[in-house]
């Protein structure tokens, strides 16, 4: 006689579920979390997460490489594609109001092997866009540094750079994460308050850009208003590439649990937020192609660059030191998302018990959050920008897709759950908008980007089938054993 359920409920393990109700009570009684945050600082949080690298970086290079000046109508098409993830994610927070993000929202509308996957796939997002962030801030802080002092300081170029690159290791990008994994130890208030000082300073200085950089637009720089080589095409690869620009509201729904009033306040957050950047990152792109011809756009620090061409090395000074406050906060808000992910799955059972140890004193994920930090600083100073960053946009938009999916399916299998916000329109039409969106995006991204993601997905499944599949709390708890007798064979009959 055996316990083990028989080979034909494998599906049913797959794909078991936890209850909108079970995973609320989770959230609101067994977490242990500091309830500190309202709508205004995760208005803040959402905007110190997105606006960072995508505006000061990326901006040049999707504009001089694929789009021209037609590089607004590419934050447009990707700002829609994120609005309705981002209109998905509300009604979810409000609705699920736990730590876990994306990874929970599938656990309660599909199923515990596509959770983990989402899981598993959010760590492309959360912990190697850390990495990709810090290796970005080490660069943005020697060039400024040299800047500063017009070359006579400078970090020697073996500490900045992997053996990968010709280095010994990238010092001030591990650094930096090391600095913010202490800070988010001690307490999401801290956190919180740190990313507030530093977002209202970045908000400040691109509205400075924009609207000093007004007054030197020129509309000669404005035409063609398309890449000359790339065309339309040009605006959707583009926007497939500033995506990683909009990365970032979908972390505020990590923080469930530290929510004072999650199913009110997410919502608000998330929606302001991202709404805010897209403004921002339509004007600010206006201003840079129409200051500079979109081909002689430095793509290092494109708005820094075009100050000081114009003559005001002052302001290009200001903005460069913008940028290092603004990727301060973005690597803040991915460090202390990911951390909840691990917690999330370990108190599920996916992951060991240990790492969902809370703090006595700070009352916050260490354990998680820690490992999150070692991990990151190890390898964001042993690994060049270009490797991190290739698989960070596949592993949001995956993410957001399955995120619209679970808001139609739990349409359907809950009608009757609480639901402080609701997408406008029928269940399936936004949200499978975004859907698509989601996948288009995916479809103008390199090949090598999608090899990348096909091997993580498959590593993933590995380690799920060795440990997750036999150590899941939900299964545990929603499957009954199931008993199997075995008839033994009789023995054979002697010989006549």
């Amino acid at each position: 006689m055996t316990d083990e359920p028989p080979l034909q409920h494998t599906f049913q393990r797959l794909f078991v579920k936890k209850s909108v109700a079970s995973l609320v009570e989770q959230g609101e009684r067994q977490s242990g979390l500091r309830r500190t945050l309202g709508p205004v600082s995760l208005t803040l949080l959402g905007l110190g997460a997105i606006i960072g690298t995508g505006i000061f970086v990326l901006t040049g290079v999707a504009a001089k490489e694929y789009a021209g000046p037609a590089i607004v109508l590419s934050f447009v098409v990707a700002g829609l594609v994120s609005a309705m993830a981002a209109l998905a994610y509300a009604e979810l927070a409000s609705m699920i109001p736990v730590a876990g993000s994306a990874y929970t929202y599938a656990y309660a509308g599909i199923g515990e092997i596509i959770a983990w996957i989402i899981a598993w796939d959010l760590i492309l997002e959360y912990a190697v866009g850390a990495m990709t962030v810090a290796v970005g801030w080490s660069g943005y802080v020697s060039g400024l540094v040299a800047d500063v002092s017009d070359g006579r300081l400078t970090i020697p170029p073996q500490w900045l750079a992997g053996p990968m690159e010709g280095g010994i290791l990238n010092v001030p990008a591990a650094l930096i994460v090391l600095a913010v994994t202490a800070l988010l130890v001690v307490g999401i208030r801290e956190s919180a308050n740190v990313t507030n000082f530093l977002v209202v300073i970045k908000v400040a200085v691109i509205l400075f850009i924009i609207v000093m950089g007004f007054s030197l637009v020129s509309g000669n720089n404005l035409t063609p208003f398309y890449h000359s080589q790339k065309g339309i095409g040009g605006v959707f690869t583009a926007a497939g590439l500033v995506f990683f620009a909009y990365i970032g509201f979908d972390a505020l729904s990590t923080t469930a649990e530290e929510t004072r009033n999650p199913k009110r306040d997410l919502p608000i957050g998330i929606l302001v937020s991202l709404g805010a950047a897209t403004l921002l990152y339509v004007l600010a792109s206006f201003v840079i192609t129409g200051m500079v011809k979109y081909t002689q756009i430095d793509e290092t620090e494109p708005f820094a660059a075009a100050f000081r061409d114009a003559g005001y090395n002052w302001a290009g000074n200001l903005i460069a030191a913008s940028a290092v406050a603004g990727i301060t906060s973005v690597l803040i808000v991915l460090l202390l998302s990911q951390p909840r992910i691990f917690f999330s799955m370990a108190r599920d059972g996916l992951l060991p018990r240990f790492i969902a140890k809370v703090h006595p004193r700070f009352r916050t994920p260490y354990i998680a959050t820690i490992i999150t930090g070692v991990v990151v600083a190890f390898v964001a100073a042993l690994t060049p920008i270009g490797i991190l960053a290739t698989v960070t946009n596949i592993g949001t938009l995956f993410a957001f897709g399955l995120v619209s999916a679970s808001v139609v399916i739990l349409r359907y299998t809950d009608p009757e759950a609480r639901r402080g916000y609701r997408v406008p329109g029928p269940s399936w039409l936004l949200p499978g908008l975004g859907a698509a969106g989601a996948l288009v995006l995916m479809a103008f991204l390199p090949a090598l980007t999608w090899l990348v993601f096909l091997l993580w997905f498959g590593l993933g499944l590995v380690l799920y089938s060795l440990y997750g599949y036999y150590r899941s709390r939900t299964l545990a708890e929603s499957l009954e054993p199931v008993t199997v007798y075995y008839v033994p064979t009789p023995p054979p009959l002697p010989d006549d």
